[in-house]
């Protein structure tokens, strides 16, 4: 398992963790997990080729028909955007939906999905709605099930046909940081392997030599921006498979440093939101390949309405120079679906810059569990069945 970083890295991550108005303790897990994350990735690609594991699952399920997605919070944002690949890969039917509208109406969802293949998603393996969605789908023999998981030993596991598990990727702290992003790499691996791309495989291959440069000369910048100002609002933008990275951060946000944020389709801002622009608010924009136009322009409205702006994009125009307060390039050749990971780290480090600067512990928030359980009425056997 990959604990070490570069020496550059390991340097970012002390510093970081001395955080302002911070115990020099705080947050020093969350930091080294964000900042770990090439070597895990790098991890996660060496374990799936020594195990085998995509070309044995590609041998048991069929690609190319509907497919569900199963899982809460981070896990369901991951969700989204496998959902949204896996759409464009395979051509075929691909729907998420939280564990807890599932364990509602589970006949109707699976009937509405057309789906005779589930895959679970859950960090711990341990989520009370996952499992209990988990025993509905084992009666029925004709539904094909896949597991994913950073647990090496679950109860998620021994629900499910087959499991994909990340161990190494797991955290310490409470927040999903890497595990969220190598889940997501784990499963657009797959998703290529299905589809036989190889272009996607490679570009995947390459990441985290892509990454490992850029994650080093940019985490301090995102961190001294976050942490040098306190905002009331946080907002974040993006189209597309975008908009639930948008979602995701969001959540990192509200989660590391119980900061009240939203998260919209970037156009979509015109049409309400754009009323809380003003000088406590960041606005960050998660730039698409296929809005690019369109997201500038609104970058430069949002300019003369006097938020703070952040702009993540693969490559900047002027428009877009001239119009951020904090510009991040990626300068990637690689497909846009392989650039993904990469562009849900910045929110990551602000969450947990903005939480050290508010005197919080990234590590522990409050009212957060690693593992969100139910009480003993959700250890029984479900009653409901998939009709």
């Amino acid at each position: 398992m990959p604990t070490s970083l570069t020496r550059g890295g390991r340097e970012k991550s002390r510093a970081a963790c001395k955080g302002r108005n911070s115990a020099p303790a705080a947050g020093r897990h969350t930091l080294s997990e964000i900042l770990s994350q090439p070597a895990v990735w790098r991890e996660t690609s060496k374990q799936l080729e020594q195990q085998r594991a995509l070309e044995q699952l590609v041998k048991i399920f069929f690609p190319r028909s509907p497919w569900l997605f199963i899982a809460c919070g981070s896990s369901y944002y991951l969700s989204q955007i496998v959902a949204t690949q896996w759409t464009r890969e395979l051509q075929a039917r691909c729907t998420a939906v939280p564990a807890s509208e599932f364990l509602f109406a589970p006949g109707e969802t699976i009937r509405r999905a057309g789906a005779q293949q589930v895959v679970l998603i859950s960090r711990s393996g341990e989520t009370t709605e996952v499992l209990r969605a988990a025993k509905l789908l084992e009666a029925d023999r004709s539904i094909l099930t896949l597991g994913v998981t950073c647990n090496a030993d679950s109860a998620l596991e021994k629900l499910c046909g087959r499991t994909l598990k990340l161990p190494w990727a797991d955290e310490q702290s409470t927040v999903m940081t890497r595990s969220f992003t190598s889940m997501l790499i784990a499963l657009e691996r797959l998703g290529a392997k299905f589809a036989g791309n190889r272009e996607l495989t490679a570009a995947l291959d390459t990441l985290p030599e892509k990454v490992q440069p850029w994650l080093e000369a940019n985490a301090d910048k995102i961190q001294s921006f976050g942490g040098k100002r306190q905002f009331a609002d946080f907002i974040f933008l993006g189209q597309g498979a975008h908009y639930w990275l948008a979602q995701e951060a969001g959540l990192k946000i509200t989660e590391m440093s119980s900061s009240y944020a939203q998260a919209y389709h970037t156009l979509e801002f015109r049409h309400g939101p754009r009323s809380i622009a003003g000088r406590d608010t960041l606005i960050t924009f998660l730039i698409s390949d296929a809005a690019e136009t369109e997201e500038t322009q609104l970058v430069s409205e949002i300019k003369k309405l006097g938020a703070a702006k952040f702009v993540i994009t693969n490559r900047a125009t002027e428009a877009l120079r001239h119009a951020s307060d904090l510009l991040l390039e990626l300068r990637m050749d690689e497909p846009e679906f392989a650039r993904l990971a990469p562009l849900a780290i910045p929110a990551q480090l602000l969450g947990a810059a903005a939480g050290l600067r508010k005197g919080l512990d990234p590590d522990t928030p409050k009212n957060l569990s690693r593992v969100v359980t139910l009480g003993r009425d959700g250890d029984g056997p479900v009653k409901r069945r998939i009709v």
